[in-house]
């Protein structure tokens, strides 16, 4: 009887809020190659390595393995290339195989580089690696589609691209298939989150996404009783967090019935608690339907409209003027309305766009009705994107530098291994020169910090409609000139200064906190609770007001008497803040927070004089630690905008991903 083949996997996700993924792509593969091998019972599965430990430890598991299949991507690359390395080093005999995004298409020394993999693959690789399997005794690798490999006279192979799938119930469900059981026995106290798919492809080619932009392909879909199944398997097992893996879920009409499945089953087992889909980018009515259906049942923490830009040169230089940016802000404003959370992504540094084209967006998204966040991403280069050939970078004059991946809102001791993922990031274009790229970042972290922490918003809201005033230039005042006699506002503008340009020369994009939880923090974030803890927030406010006020006398504008300190003292208190001990009034002589509250949902109504007294409950919800009020109220308040007493508290964030 022939010996059985040990199979190893290892898809490392990064883990969040002491939740770890279930490791889909390598599942998927193992699901397909059990159903689909010739003597499948001629092959044993090792569990699964699917997160971060130690590099020997993961290579103590693994040498039982005679081939292991590696899934790779940016947030894992380097401590698989390590584990490999080091597995090989130890067991020469083994075969490794890489594939993922991570694997470069256009990079022809990537297998002379890593001389410890033997085989890389392109696409899809339920069948690649199956295949792979198939020819393990022989190691006659040539006639199977979509590998890189050496000869052993050092020759690169690349065989020819197999096609795209067009049948995915070819491919068996992981989950149906109790493929995940062994390794969830295995590991009881694991908290876990779902990847799900329901569709493979993208017909969109964006430059920066690896998704679409090299096959722009048309979407096949798994059949509906088989997701349905997941959908059970994921109730059942008390899976909260599912994140759908679609590039474009609400693309296909029958995603309306998967959404209000999910609603129903919630709604007779509480669970799965929450489902993150990716909307997608044109079917504005679908979309809107999709992501209603989730906020009525409780199962999105925040929708994400993802405009990345609304400049028509830098739309068309990364293949996205064929979307509709109308569409997004429509979306944005039917969600404002119905007092359902968004947050809006935008990049910083894409091609064509420059400092003001990007201060004109967010100022343009703000009157739109985007109140609760604005996602300022730092433009990152995946190595299968469009945005990866070196011939792209050139025309537009794309400066990089090499920057370790930290996870927003990361723990210190995983930051402290030893092995750190790296990122390409974009510091510089030609229409962005260095300079603008850091006057650009530190508008951005202002803008997040001045009105998406709500630490000014009332008074923005205000003074925009009242005055006409454009969220560009109210963020500016503070962003662009900000001098003595004003501490507090000059440190915080220096300090936004010096971070940026600490990124530009490889520095790490979030601000370390070794007393604060300890974690990395968005710089918005850590200023914010940097004035808290060191007690400047008063100050603060004074000086804000009066620079505010100088604004309008120097641009002849005028609001009714008491207005702009009466908005600011209301902001001042409702601030959510630690060791509050009782509750508060505060009087004002107009309807400031039904103003307020009407503007930020799209509505107006009139500015009314009469003298007002709002109670502001302090002590309902208190945080006692600092500790607490970081985590509840800095973090978890993230996505939905909870700075401000009035609003819900919110749960602890579920999942966080790259």
């Amino acid at each position: 009887m022939a010996s059985v083949i040990n199979v190893g996997l290892v898809q490392i996700n990064n883990s969040f809020s002491n939740q770890n993924y279930l490791p889909l792509s390598v599942g998927m593969l193992q699901a397909y190659a059990q159903s689909h091998l010739k003597r499948p019972e001629s092959y044993r599965f090792l569990l699964p390595i699917y997160k971060r430990i130690a590099p020997d430890n993961a290579v103590d598991s693994l040498l039982e393995a005679d081939i292991v299949f590696f899934s790779v991507y940016v947030w894992n690359i380097r401590i698989s290339l390590e584990i490999a390395r080091r597995l090989k080093t130890q067991k020469p005999e083994v075969i490794v195989a890489f594939g993922g995004p991570q694997v470069p298409d256009r990079d022809d020394t990537f297998l002379r580089t890593n001389s410890f993999i033997d085989i890389a693959c392109h696409g899809e690789g339920e069948r690649v690696g199956a295949a792979i399997l198939e020819h393990y005794t022989s190691r006659n690798w040539t006639q199977i589609p979509s590998l890189s490999f050496l000869t052993d006279d050092g020759e690169l192979v690349r065989t020819p691209s197999s096609t795209r799938t067009k049948d995915l119930s070819l491919f068996p469900s992981p989950y149906v298939e109790g493929i995940f059981e062994p390794l969830m026995r295995a590991n009881p106290y694991e908290q876990w989150i779902a990847l799900w798919e329901t569709n493979r492809g993208c017909p969109f080619s964006c430059t920066f996404c690896d998704w679409g932009s090299a096959i722009a392909s048309k979407v096949y879909a798994f059949d509906l009783e088989r997701l349905y199944q997941e959908v059970e398997w994921f109730a059942k097992h008390r899976i909260e967090f599912v994140f759908c893996c679609d590039a474009n879920f609400g693309i296909l009409p029958r995603d309306i019935d998967i959404v209000q499945f999910v609603a129903e089953t919630k709604k007779r087992v509480a669970y799965p608690k929450a489902l993150s889909v990716q909307a997608t980018k044109n079917a504005t009515e679908r979309a809107y339907q999709a992501q209603k259906i989730l906020a009525d049942a409780g199962l999105n923490k925040g929708i994400d409209i993802a405009l990345q830009s609304i400049d028509p040169l830098t739309l068309k230089s990364i293949k996205r003027d064929n979307i509709s940016t109308e569409t997004y802000q429509e979306l944005q404003r039917r969600f404002s309305r119905d007092n359902i959370e968004t947050y809006t992504d935008l990049i910083i540094g894409l091609p064509n766009e420059t400092y003001d084209s990007f201060a004109d967006a967010v100022s343009t998204i703000v009157s739109n009705g985007q109140h609760n966040r604005i996602q300022f991403n730092n433009l990152s280069i995946l190595p299968n994107a469009e945005m990866g050939d070196p011939e792209y970078q050139r025309k537009y004059g794309m400066i990089t530098i090499e920057s370790r991946t930290i996870n927003i809102h990361g723990a210190l001791s995983e930051s402290e291994r030893d092995i750190y993922e790296m990122q390409m990031l974009v510091v510089g274009t030609k229409s962005m020169p260095k300079p603008d790229w850091v006057r650009t970042r530190a508008f951005s972290w202002m803008a997040a910090l001045l009105h998406f922490d709500k630490i000014l918003q009332i008074p923005f809201v205000i003074v925009h409609d009242i005055c006409r005033v454009s969220y560009r230039q109210l963020i500016e005042i503070f962003s662009e000139s900000v001098r003595d006699p004003y501490p507090v506002l000059s440190s915080v503008r220096s300090f936004l200064l010096e971070r940026a340009r600490d990124i530009q020369n490889g520095g790490p994009e979030y601000c370390l906190s070794k007393h604060w939880l300890p974690i990395w923090w968005p710089t918005d974030e850590y200023v914010l609770i940097r004035l808290c803890f060191e007690d400047c927030l008063e100050c603060f406010y004074i000086e804000a007001e009066n620079i505010l006020q100088e604004y309008l006398d120097r641009s002849s504008l005028s609001m009714p008497s008491k207005l702009l300190h009466e908005s600011v003292e209301l902001n001042r208190m409702l601030l959510k803040r630690p060791f509050q001990k009782e509750n508060a009034e505060c009087i004002v002589s107009f309807n400031v927070w039904e103003y307020y509250q009407a503007a930020i949902r799209g509505s107006r109504i009139p500015l009314q004089s009469k003298p007002t007294v709002y109670h502001i409950d302090r002590t309902t919800h208190r945080w006692e630690s600092w500790d607490d009020w970081c985590r509840e109220v800095i973090w978890y308040g993230n996505k939905k905008g909870a700075y401000l007493y009035g609003s819900e508290p919110v749960e602890r964030q579920l999942s966080g991903h790259f």
